[in-house]
């Protein structure tokens, strides 16, 4: 198995809602088949699919899922750009969760829960810096 994550999917209650969030942040919509609301990111794709269907396909009890601890993160390429990021996605419908701040390795970051509770981590490491296409890498990129 190649190390690499490809599709991201999110189990919604509410396709509707939880779409116009990740609208009102700015995404692009990619085509995608009924019943697959999907935006294309920079290596990956999320996909939001509803949750009952998810069960379904899973096998798992709709019970058993929406429960899982995990959380997304979102590099950025400045610490000035943090705090505006976490103003946007609460403008947008999300409840922060930790405002932008300092972290002890020295970092800069915020997390907030988009309107189903998804966990994201907004964040500035200066030890590993973005490439020009965005792409994140845990120890960077060597410049060439």
């Amino acid at each position: 198995m190649e190390q690499r994550i490809s599709l991201i999917t999110l189990g919604a209650k509410d396709m509707d809602a939880l779409s116009q969030f990740y609208d009102a942040l700015g995404w692009q919509r990619t085509p995608s088949p009924d019943g697959v609301i999907a935006y294309d990111l920079i290596g990956q794709t999320l996909g939001l699919y509803p949750l009952d269907k998810l069960a379904e396909e899973t096998g798992l009890p709709l019970s058993d899922l929406g429960y899982g601890a995990c959380s997304f993160a979102h590099n950025l390429r400045s610490k000035e750009e943090v705090a505006p990021l976490l103003e946007r996605a609460e403008a947008a419908g999300a409840r922060i969760l930790k405002p932008a701040q300092d972290v002890f390795w020295g970092g800069h970051h915020g997390y907030f829960a988009d309107p189903e509770g998804h966990i994201w981590e907004i964040a500035h490491n200066p030890f590993s810096p973005l490439r020009a296409d965005g792409a994140f890498r845990w120890l960077g990129y060597e410049e060439t």
